[in-house]
């Protein structure tokens, strides 16, 4: 596991070599008559349902940014893509931010996403398995196979706590690599015994009879902050009134999201292909204009006790990455 995490590592700080090029100043940023194009590397999930309702209500535009949203199938995808040029802003889970820091790539956190709402069994992530199952609780995942949309990251680490914490042994857990939206069917398949699943996922899977049997997330911090929105340091430097900007124009959508809940979920129409029952139906996150600190602090423990950080890195620093 540690191979590849260090692997994963090593390709980030190549890429961050490619930054110092210029590449966050590159034309391509869209820059003219005052509004400045940017993409920004996101998931098609619930938790940036935020990031699309503020491009709609012009928070963006009325601070000169016209963002572009691209889709991506994880936060660990999503940090070597922003800083080889491709996205200037991008959406990911802490733990990648915490395992990006570590190593020396240079991102910062600018604007706060999504937490845990803390409802065991209604959170906006669950571990599901099929109607059928012989899984009863998260112990009894111990011996199979759990999907997670990616590996060694913020899915694995929380379903272990989940495990560990009903009396199983989370070291018995093997997990696979799966796309959300991929999934359900593959619940439904058999292809694996249980799904860590986000929104709008989970919701489709229990509409097929899936039976939720843990919130990992609920269960290892009621307050856990799950995700924000990064930037690489040199584009931070180079400008920071559009790093100022979008954190601001971000911060006001994560507000007005928390207001307005059904106009949060009509905006998923815009980037996923749900019918307006699951749409009704699914569980949104809470959405603080801050992270919490605290929560960041238990998840960095038990990422380190995973080996996610390696057995060299950098000593991290949460104030920096966060703060």
């Amino acid at each position: 596991m540690r191979r590849r995490v260090l692997g994963f590592a090593a390709a980030m700080i190549t890429l961050a070599g490619v930054m110092g090029c210029g590449s966050s100043s590159s034309p391509q940023d869209g820059e003219s008559s005052g509004t400045t194009r940017v993409r920004v590397g996101v998931i098609p999930i619930v938790d940036v349902a935020p990031l699309y309702l503020g491009q709609k209500k012009g928070f963006f535009a009325d601070r000169g940014i016209d963002v572009r949203a691209v889709p991506a199938q994880g936060g660990a995808a999503i940090v070597p893509s922003m800083l080889s040029g491709q996205f200037q802003f991008g959406f990911s889970n802490t733990t990648s931010l915490m395992i990006a820091q570590v190593k020396g790539v240079p991102v910062r956190s600018v604007a706060n996403s999504a937490a845990s709402n803390g409802k065991v069994g209604g959170d906006v992530t669950c571990v599901g398995v099929a109607e059928d199952s012989p899984v009863r609780s998260a112990k009894d995942l111990a011996g199979r196979t759990v999907a997670v949309n990616a590996l060694q990251n913020i899915g694995d680490t929380t379903v272990r706590e989940a495990v560990r914490a009903d009396g199983g042994d989370p070291s018995e857990v093997e997990f696979v690599e799966i796309p959300f939206d991929q999934m359900p069917a593959a619940l439904a398949d058999g292809r694996v015994d249980a799904a860590w699943m986000g929104e709008p996922a989970q919701t489709i899977a229990k509409s097929q009879g899936a039976r939720v049997i843990a919130s990992p997330f609920a269960q290892t911090d009621p307050a856990l902050t799950v995700a924000t929105y990064f930037t690489s340091a040199e584009l931070q430097r180079q400008k920071p009134e559009l790093v100022k900007n979008f954190g601001a124009a971000m911060t006001e959508s994560l507000r007005y999201a928390s207001a307005h809940p059904d106009e949060a979920r009509q905006i998923l129409t815009e980037y996923t292909k749900i019918s307006p029952e699951v749409r009704q139906n699914l569980i949104l996150p809470a959405w603080p204009a801050k992270a919490d600190l605290p929560s960041l602090e238990k998840l960095a423990a038990l990422s380190e006790a995973d080996g996610l950080f390696g057995e060299h890195g950098k000593k991290l620093d949460l104030d920096a990455l966060f703060g």
